[in-house]
Parts: C-alpha cells; sequence; structure tokens
C-alpha cells in the first residue's frame, strides 16, 4: 500500500480542499503517513498571497526530497495555478496540479499526467464537493470561490478565477449531512463569501434565511467579509438568529482612506468603524477580526499614523497584519513609492501590538461571563485539559479529563487568564 503526506498552506478554503484530497486517495486505496520519511508522494497544497509563501513552498518540496530522495512531490494549490507547467523544471517538484484540478487529485498521479492546471478564468462554474471526514469538532463548508475584485496588492484572482457559488440545495443539504453525522458547527468558507450568489442574482444574506430554516446544525460561523456586505437588516437578522455565532472577520487591509483608494477598496474607513460600533451595539461581546497590510506603495508615515489612530480607537478584537508583499503580475507591482521591507516590517510590529493589546483587553471583559462551549475530540496536547471554543471564538480550557463530553454543547463561566490560556470552570 502506498502512503501519502499532505501539507496544507494558506486559508480556510485550503484546508477544505486539502480535506477533500485525503478522502479521495484514501478512497483510492493509499493511507496517510505521519511523516515524510515513510511516504510515497508529498503533496503539498500552496498558498501565494506574499512571496513569502511561495519561497517557502519552493522550501518545504526541496526539503521533502532532502528528506526522501524516493518520494514523489506533488504541487498543488494557487502557486501551481499561476506559475503552472513551468515549475516541473524544478527537479524537486514531480507534478503540478492546478487548483481545480486537485479535487480529483489521484486521476493525475495515478495516470502519471505530470501537469493539469487549466485555463481558471474560464471556469464559469463552482465545482461541487463533498466531504464526509468525521475526525474533525467543527466541519467547513466551502460555498463560494474565486473574486471579481481587482485589489491593488492582490493576484489570488488569477489562481482562483470568477467568483462561483455553490448552489443553495447544496449547501443545506451539505450542512445537514454534517449534522446527521454528529457536528454541532459549520464554517462557512470561501476565496469571497460576501460574493455568494452574485452569479445567481442572490445574496449571502439570502443563504443565511435558509440555513436558518431549513438545517438542524446548532452553530454557523462565516469567513471573511467585505464591510459593505454586512447590512443593518443582515445585522438585525443575525442578531436573532438561534445558530449564528458572534464572531466576525473583516477584510479592512488599511485604516486610511488614501491607502484603501490606492488599494481598490471601495469603502471609506468612517464607514466601516461605525459598522464596528454597530456589530458591538447588537452583539454582547462579538469577536471582530481584521487583516491589515502595512507598506502598502505610496503609504506615508502620516497615512501609516492616521491607519494606526484608527485601529487603537476602533472596536476591533484582534488584528491579522502582515507587511505589503508585492506579487507580480498585480497592478501593484507597477505603483511609485514603494516602501522598503525595513518600514513595512517595523509598521507590522506596532499593528501587532496594538492587536496584543485589544486581545487582552477583549479576553478580560468575557472573565467572570457564561458562555457556551463546544468540546473538542480531543484534550489539549499539553495540558490534557479539555477545551472548545465560545460561540464568540474564545478557546478556553477545562480542568477536567471527562471525555464523555467530547463533541458536546456545555455552559462554561470563564474563571482566568493565565500565560496565554483562557480558563473556565462547567457552570452547574
Amino acid at each position: 500500500m502506498k502512503h501519502f503526506f499532505i501539507h496544507t498552506m494558506g486559508c480556510k478554503s485550503n484546508q477544505f480542499e486539502s480535506a477533500i484530497i485525503m478522502e479521495n486517495l484514501k478512497n483510492n486505496g493509499l493511507e496517510q503517513a505521519d511523516d515524510i520519511e515513510n511516504s510515497d508522494f508529498y503533496i503539498l497544497n500552496s498558498c501565494s498571497v506574499t512571496h513569502k509563501s511561495d519561497n517557502e513552498a519552493m522550501y518545504l518540496l526541496r526539503c521533502a526530497k532532502n528528506k526522501n530522495p524516493n518520494i514523489t512531490t506533488v504541487l498543488t494549490g494557487c502557486i501551481a495555478q499561476i506559475e503552472k507547467e513551468k515549475l516541473l523544471q524544478n527537479d524537486f517538484i514531480d507534478f503540478v496540479i492546478g487548483n481545480d484540478e486537485k479535487l480529483d487529485l489521484y486521476k493525475y498521479i495515478s495516470t502519471n499526467q505530470r501537469f493539469c492546471a487549466g485555463n481558471i478564468l474560464d471556469q464559469k462554474e463552482f465545482t461541487k464537493a463533498k466531504l464526509n471526514d468525521t475526525t474533525k469538532t467543527r466541519a467547513s463548508l466551502k460555498i463560494q470561490d474565486g473574486c471579481d475584485n481587482r485589489c491593488s496588492y492582490c493576484i489570488i484572482w488569477k489562481a482562483r478565477g470568477k467568483s462561483r457559488s455553490a448552489d443553495c440545495d447544496f449547501i443545506i443539504d451539505q450542512i445537514n449531512n454534517f449534522s446527521q453525522n454528529g457536528f454541532k458547527e459549520v464554517m462557512l468558507t470561501g476565496i469571497h463569501i460576501g460574493q455568494w450568489g452574485k452569479d445567481f442574482g442572490l445574496t449571502l444574506f439570502d443563504l443565511l434565511k435558509e440555513i436558518e430554516q431549513k438545517t438542524t446544525i446548532e452553530r454557523i460561523r462565516l469567513g471573511s467579509l467585505n464591510p459593505p456586505e454586512i447590512t443593518s437588516e443582515m445585522l438585525e437578522f443575525l442578531k436573532t438568529s438561534k445558530k449564528f455565532c458572534p464572531h466576525f472577520h473583516l477584510s479592512l487591509q488599511s485604516a486610511n482612506d488614501k491607502t484603501l483608494k490606492s488599494m481598490n477598496r471601495f469603502y471609506k474607513t468612517d464607514d466601516y468603524l461605525k459598522l464596528i460600533d454597530d456589530i458591538n451595539g447588537t452583539f454582547d461581546l462579538p469577536f471582530i477580526g481584521s487583516d491589515i497590510i502595512t507598506g502598502f506603495a505610496g503609504e506615508t508615515d502620516d497615512d501609516f499614523e492616521i491607519t494606526v489612530k484608527n485601529l487603537e480607537k476602533s472596536g476591533l478584537t484582534q488584528i491579522h497584519t502582515f507587511p505589503y508583499s508585492l506579487r507580480k503580475g498585480s497592478i501593484g507591482e507597477n505603483l511609485p513609492d514603494q516602501n522598503p521591507d525595513s518600514v513595512k516590517n517595523q509598521r507590522a510590529t506596532i499593528v501587532k501590538e496594538i492587536s496584543k493589546k485589544k486581545l487582552s483587553e477583549f479576553i478580560n471583559k468575557n472573565i467572570g461571563k457564561i458562555h457556551e462551549v463546544l468540546i473538542e475530540k480531543h484534550p489539549d496536547k499539553h495540558t490534557k485539559n479539555l477545551k472548545g471554543l465560545t460561540r464568540n471564538y474564545l478557546s478556553v480550557q477545562i480542568k477536567s479529563n471527562r471525555h464523555d463530553l467530547f463533541n458536546t454543547i456545555q455552559k462554561v463561566r470563564i474563571t482566568e487568564y493565565k500565560n496565554g490560556i483562557i480558563y473556565a470552570e462547567f457552570e452547574e
């Protein structure tokens, strides 16, 4: 029996697709290995958001060949889709499989078809993929692929194609299938889920209303959204939803209007600051995450200072930040006044400190509060405590060895935040 080892980089869509790949390979007689040394295939599901991720992918593939010279390396994901057949010029890469083709990976490696990555920009329909994995506590469901935006900093539209949506009936069936298989929670993911339904005249709000009425799942989470995609009407609906978890991730990218315009982001800072206030006013302690890119082309010290002040006064919970990475083929590649890496990294460090402070403040606000927690199917590897996730996205630990509570929803009271761990006790 042949064995495979898979490494996943990047977004939740990639994580979902890697789970599909694993099921596809297992259904065709391959077995998953715990290490590269005992594997016949090394599969890298790559990300191309930054040049750092590109470099990391090449490093991982070289390392796999060094550790096991006989291993067959398979590169898939966004790098494979963008760079295509020329990647096979590297002696440490044996197969290059595109983003759409990877869902049927076994077909290519079993027929020795070393390259397959079609023109994804011609892809007009969402490729449906069913996932039956029950090893995890929380399920993910990819409901959309591609992106119709042309943000200056980004090339992912070249790797993922035009926005394409799964149809509503497919999504409802998949969520109910997860529920029937014991899942309590599903994360709706995609490349730009806020564009769901655009290709057949519906909106994400329409889908959420269908999910509320027609599924038996207990908890639903949403992937990243652009600020204009969250309307006041949607917020009012989510407030009354029995399934929605008050956990938002806003794709902001900057907190300065000049920089946002240069990035081709079509909203203003004041508008999304008001949205953040509205979310905080609608829910009790919602988790509001965000993305911020530092050092984009043309961002001056004064521009960045405005971003800092706006982030500090915002009601955000956490800020995922990274230095701007110039991507070949993007609009940003040709913009003037590129910032040096030292400036980008220095600014990222400042935003990370703001995020650290905000997250700590948010956690402390939750101490003493009662929350519903979905207990993981496995205890914490280090402490052996039960661990779980609150509806508002806090990972907590309970000093208990009651394995009978795995995959159940329990009421707990958060008691302490110590050494990076949030502790809770069962509420009687």
